[in-house]
């Protein structure tokens, strides 16, 4: 297994492709640098001789996004940007001098300025060239505004961390997005699949949005971004889909969960309280990993999970099935839907998926609910389950109602 702290951006050559308008400076966050001590000093010598000369600025910026990130705080106390911004001349602008911008010195493609930046550093900014507006690719901290992604120098306000990316147990390198709360502080933790969807306000339907549901909440969210594998590794067993066979690979998704979990615990510091959360087969995973790791998650919680998966396209096991053959454990359950349907077996399967009128998996989630009651699960305590009729599946279902998972898991 390997996490390493590591950006593809720059290898691709610099700023970010998709320009935006000029910002309205808010005094947004930043937080104490956790990529600062020794990695800060290393990053600026690497850094200085790149300028000089006597380095390869590429190979220095990416050693850099792998150790501790843009931008860096020098030893003196200035911060020291740099990028491979592409023709022209580019300024770095930010809250630190109401976005007006100061120009950046040129050495062949490297463009760099080292500036003081007054205290406490709560600032953000951007790569500029009068006309286009870039979030530096590199900055390990970012959060989002209605200009979209804004870089941040430190922030003690809730924002969002980059620079790991996971390889393990043979799957896909995939990047994790981590969501720091207040002060860095933290009582639980999350670890969330579909990491692509959870922040970015320009992802599918808008995202979940999860960073403002959990903004005021002492509460560490770590994103594992998908990859092309999806359907496979959240999924516990195969299942038929449009005359192809397809899933089964969670065992190996669960172990890499695990490691993520680990390297994260070693990073950033053991919460009272971990979950898994995510939806639609991403709250399948949930279900997944919790039930091959039982003793090691306090909550699994699903919205819109695919529970009737193994039964779709076959007469296959489900993971209702899974957990009424387990009984009662320890792990608290959370499962909601939007949709709704008469919940009907009609093919005699034992599920209740035949209805006309299902909808967002309801059926399944209910019948998946009412079992773990009859095995022992007490509602309101370790079970719950919530159901907003005609509610579709989409991301802007789960952001509005991602408050209510987040809510039982910080009352545990």
């Amino acid at each position: 297994m390997r996490v390493m702290r590591s950006l593809v951006w720059v290898v691709l050559g610099g700023c970010s492709s998709t320009p935006d308008t000029k910002p309205e400076g808010d005094g947004v966050s930043g937080v104490a640098d956790t990529g600062g001590g020794d990695d800060a000093l290393s990053d600026e010598a690497l850094l200085r001789a790149a300028i000089d000369g006597a380095a390869d600025p590429a190979e220095t910026l990416q050693t850099i996004a792998n150790q501790g990130g843009f931008p860096i705080e020098s030893a003196s106390g200035t911060f020291l940007f740099a990028c491979l911004c592409g023709e022209g001349d580019w300024s770095v602008a930010g809250d630190f001098d109401d976005w007006s911008g100061e120009p950046m010195s040129r050495v062949g493609a490297l463009s760099w300025l080292e500036r003081s930046v007054p205290e406490p550093y709560e600032a953000a900014y951007k790569f500029t060239d009068g006309t286009d507006w870039f979030a530096d690719p590199l900055a390990r901290r970012y959060a989002y505004d209605t200009f979209g992604e804004k870089s941040l120098l430190r922030s003690l306000e809730p924002h969002l961390e980059r620079g790991f990316v996971v390889e393990s147990h043979g799957l896909e390198a995939r990047e994790l997005r981590i969501f720091v709360p207040r002060d860095g502080f933290f009582t639980h933790t999350i670890v969330a699949h579909d990491g692509q969807n959870l922040f970015d306000p320009a992802a599918f339907h808008g995202g979940w949005q999860l960073d403002s549901a959990a903004w005021d909440l002492p509460l560490l969210v770590v994103g594992i971004d998908n990859t092309s594998a999806r359907v496979d590794e959240y999924t516990p067993f195969e299942d038929v889909i449009d005359g192809q066979t397809v899933g089964g690979a969670a065992v190996a998704y669960a172990e890499l969960v695990r490691d993520v979990r680990v390297a994260m615990e070693d990073r950033y510091g053991i919460a009272n309280r971990t979950a898994l959360l995510g939806s639609s087969l991403g709250g399948l995973a949930s279900l997944a990993v919790a039930d091959l790791q039982p003793a090691e998650w306090d909550a699994a919680l699903s919205l819109s999970g695919t529970m009737g998966w193994g039964s779709i396209g076959q007469n296959g096991q489900t993971i209702i099935d899974v957990y009424a053959a387990a009984g009662h454990r320890s792990t608290a359950l959370y499962l909601d839907s939007g949709g709704g349907g008469s919940c009907v077996d009609a093919d005699g399967d034992g599920l209740q998926d035949d209805a006309p009128d299902g909808a967002d998996n309801y059926c399944e989630n209910r019948q998946l609910a009412d079992q773990l009651a009859e095995s022992g699960y007490s509602w309101s305590v370790d079970l719950w389950h919530w159901h907003e009729p005609g509610a579709p599946h989409t991301e802007a279902s789960w952001a509005a109602r991602v408050h209510r998972p987040l809510e039982v898991f910080m009352a545990l």
